[in-house]
């Protein structure tokens, strides 16, 4: 068992180094949660040994756990402080969210598909996140009682903006959303002032579908 902590630890490192430093990641809080937070736990037993790969895996109910790479992009342009409070809209397997515990000060994450809600919080209350906070339903109206946020993000694409996530960010706050169509998005940075909001586009990516009042139908 020690040997193979050890061997998923050394895999870790040198995912940051290789992966992510290699790639133009630059915040060292991104960096040393990536390293931190492990990631093999995220995906069955069978998958463990590919976790530390640079693409995502299948973690069950259609979904998958994103690249590391996708992970510290968002991570890193949220542009977290360690009092800030985060919404995440779609925990997935636990494992972006891990990462935003282990620099922002509250991390509030909703999961549409019960499954994956349960083995995620399981993997929380493992390895002791007692900052995250979850909640079974559909995150694309957000969390009013809990807003306005320092930071939202969204890991599955839409169509377009959720103007109900807009509506419940901090002035100040930042936001980053897969936006395109079911086959590929553009990853958009949002960024909210008094006088409005401010958008850029940090490139492609390629998400699963978001489901809800904001993302495509389930038909």
């Amino acid at each position: 068992m020690k040997n193979k902590q050890l061997k998923y630890e050394r895999q870790r490192h040198e995912m940051v180094k290789h992966q992510i430093e290699g790639r133009g990641v630059t915040d060292q809080k991104v960096l040393a949660a990536l390293r931190k937070v492990p990631r093999h736990l995220f995906v069955s037993e069978a998958l463990q040994d590919q976790a530390y790969g640079d693409f995502p895996l299948p973690i069950g109910e259609q979904q998958t756990i994103s690249q590391p790479f996708i992970v510290a992009e968002m991570t890193q342009a949220l542009q977290l402080c360690e009092d800030d409070r985060v919404l995440e809209i779609g925990t997935g397997s636990g494992y972006q969210a891990s990462i935003l515990a282990e620099i922002a000060y509250r991390v509030y994450t909703i999961e549409r598909v019960h499954p994956l809600l349960v083995k995620a919080r399981r993997i929380f209350d493992q390895l002791q996140y007692h900052n995250i906070i979850t909640r079974y339903g559909d995150g694309t109206s957000g969390w009013v009682n809990e807003s306005p946020f320092d930071a939202i993000i969204v890991t599955a694409g839409a169509p377009r903006i959720p103007d109900k996530l807009v509506a419940q960010m901090a002035v100040g706050g930042r936001m980053v959303v897969p936006v395109g169509d079911q086959h590929s998005q553009e990853l958009i940075k949002i960024y909210k002032e008094e006088k409005g909001v401010h958008q850029t586009n940090l490139g492609g990516c390629r998400f699963v579908k978001l489901v809800g009042e904001y993302g495509w139908s389930e038909i």
